[in-house]
C-alpha cells in the first residue's frame, strides 16, 4: 500500500474523528448551559418523557436503524440522569449494542434486499455520497463510520450490498463499542460537575 494512500486514508479518518469531537464539545457546552439556566417547571414538564426509559430506548433504537437521526451522544447525555457509573455504562453497553445491531441490520439489508425499489431508492437519493466514499476506501470506511459521525447502518447497507464477507464485517464493526467507550467517559466525566 503506498504511503499517498496511507495519508489519504489517515487524513479522511482524523477529518471525521474532528468533527465527531467538535460536535461533542458543542452538544456537551449546550448540555451545561441548558442545565445550569433551565427553568425548574420546564424540567418537571419533561420529566415524564425522560423517565420514560422503554420509549427513549425505542427512539433510539428507530433513529440508529434509519441512518442514525438522532446522535448518540445525545442518550448517552440522557443516560446521566441515572447519577451513578454503573447504570450509566449498563446503559452505555445496550446503547452501543443496540447500534452494532442496528448496523448488522443494515448490512443484511444491504446483502439481501438490494435489488428491490426502496434499496436503489434509499442508495439514489441517502447512500450516494457514501457509496463513492466505499469506492475510494473500501472496507476502511467501515472502521471510519464505526469510530465518526458517518452514519454507520448507511454505510453497513452499503457494505452488506457488496457482499463484503458478514464474518470480517462483523469483526469490523466491533470498533462502535470503542466508540460508545471512549464518548461516554468524556461525557461521564463532564456531567460530574
Amino acid at each position: 500500500m503506498s504511503a499517498a494512500i496511507v495519508g489519504d486514508k489517515t487524513g479522511f479518518f482524523l477529518r471525521n474523528f474532528g468533527k465527531g469531537l467538535l460536535w461533542l464539545v458543542i452538544l456537551i457546552g449546550a448540555f451545561v448551559l441548558i442545565r445550569q439556566n433551565v427553568d425548574i417547571s420546564f424540567k418537571e414538564k419533561l420529566e415524564p418523557f425522560f423517565e420514560n426509559t422503554s420509549l427513549i430506548l425505542l427512539i433510539y433504537s428507530l433513529s440508529e436503524i434509519l441512518f442514525g437521526i438522532f446522535p448518540p451522544e445525545l442518550f448517552m447525555l440522557w443516560a446521566l440522569r441515572t447519577g451513578n457509573i454503573v447504570d450509566y455504562s449498563l446503559y452505555i453497553l445496550l446503547f452501543a449494542t443496540i447500534s452494532y445491531i442496528a448496523g448488522f441490520i443494515g448490512y443484511l439489508f444491504g446483502a439481501y434486499l438490494q435489488t428491490t425499489i426502496y434499496f436503489r431508492y434509499a442508495r439514489k437519493r441517502f447512500l450516494g455520497k457514501y457509496h463513492s466514499l466505499l469506492q475510494k476506501y473500501g472496507v476502511f470506511l467501515i472502521l471510519v463510520a464505526a469510530l465518526t459521525p458517518l452514519p454507520f447502518s448507511a454505510i453497513s447497507m452499503l457494505v452488506g450490498s457488496l457482499h463484503y464477507p458478514m464474518r470480517r464485517y462483523l469483526l469490523w464493526a466491533l470498533s462502535r463499542f470503542l466508540r460508545y467507550a471512549v464518548y461516554a467517559i468524556i461525557i461521564w466525566e463532564v456531567g460530574l460537575f
